[in-house]
């Protein structure tokens, strides 16, 4: 099985697998990169995953879904198109593959993720997370329908995933989410050298994603409110206190306008 990352609109991925005959397709909010991509490769597309209901991952479902094609989407969100709502503790099955479905509303009431505990094979074993807009690399999405308290649950809830977890987010967010995260942690050595690395990808056009989890506990704030220079970084912007949701709380209020 083989993993990929197909560039739409301006910053967007859609994942894909495949097994060089059949395809699966995360977040299409586009139609024509994956139709692109199927005809190079030959392939037929043999289902679709969806995390949330943004037009920017749903919109290539109407021109996508023919045939018996089947849709997996956020049971709480009546997404057009989907056929089989999922949510919290379902799995999804597909050639073979065992995606665990996780609740992590926040960015919008209803937004899943879907992990694949065993990987691609038995050679190709790290996990894989499809975060969608929850986490981004050294950074996580906006709170549009969700609380704060809700988006910081489900940010833990992944930050438990084993750290050789391999982090599929749905944008190419990571320079300007590491330039917030060199703010709020200065002399963090880890921010710096991925922030090298990472303008090296990019300046060869390539993605950063995906990050892993252990890199993202090392370098994202959202991840590391208990840490002294988050917690400091938090106070001088507004937060109330140290706690945990306090800190990213503000965190999060101060990304929106950095």
């Amino acid at each position: 099985m083989k993993l990929s990352a197909l560039p739409a609109f301006a910053d967007n991925y859609i994942w894909m697998l495949h097994d060089d005959r059949e395809a699966l397709v995360v977040d299409p909010g586009d139609a024509a990169p994956v139709k692109s991509a199927l005809s190079a490769l030959g392939l037929s597309l043999g289902a679709i995953l969806v995390t949330h209901h943004h037009a920017d991952h749903v919109g290539g479902i109407p021109s996508l879904q023919t045939g018996s094609i089947p849709v997996y989407g956020p049971q709480r969100e009546g997404i057009p198109g989907v056929t089989h709502p999922v949510g919290g503790g379902d799995m999804v099955l597909w050639h073979g593959l065992s995606f665990q479905v996780l609740d992590t509303p926040g960015h919008t009431r209803g937004h899943i993720v879907y992990i694949l505990n065993e990987g691609l094979s038995s050679t190709d074993a790290d996990p894989l997370a499809f975060v969608g807009d929850t986490l981004f690399s050294a950074g996580c999405g906006r709170l549009f329908e969700g609380s704060m308290q809700q988006l910081h649950e489900s940010l833990n809830r992944l930050a438990q995933l084993p750290d050789h977890t391999r982090v599929c987010a749905t944008h190419e967010y990571t320079l300007s989410n590491l330039r917030f995260a060199q703010a709020v942690e200065p002399d963090n050595p880890d921010i710096r050298g991925h922030l090298a690395h990472c303008q090296g990808l990019r300046a060869q056009n390539l993605p950063t994603l995906p990050s892993t989890m252990q890199t993202e506990k090392r370098i994202n704030p959202f991840l590391r409110c208990d840490q002294p220079a988050v917690m400091a970084a938090a106070l001088e912007h507004g937060a109330a206190d140290t706690q945990p949701v306090s800190v990213f709380s503000a965190l999060r209020l101060w990304k929106n306008t950095f």
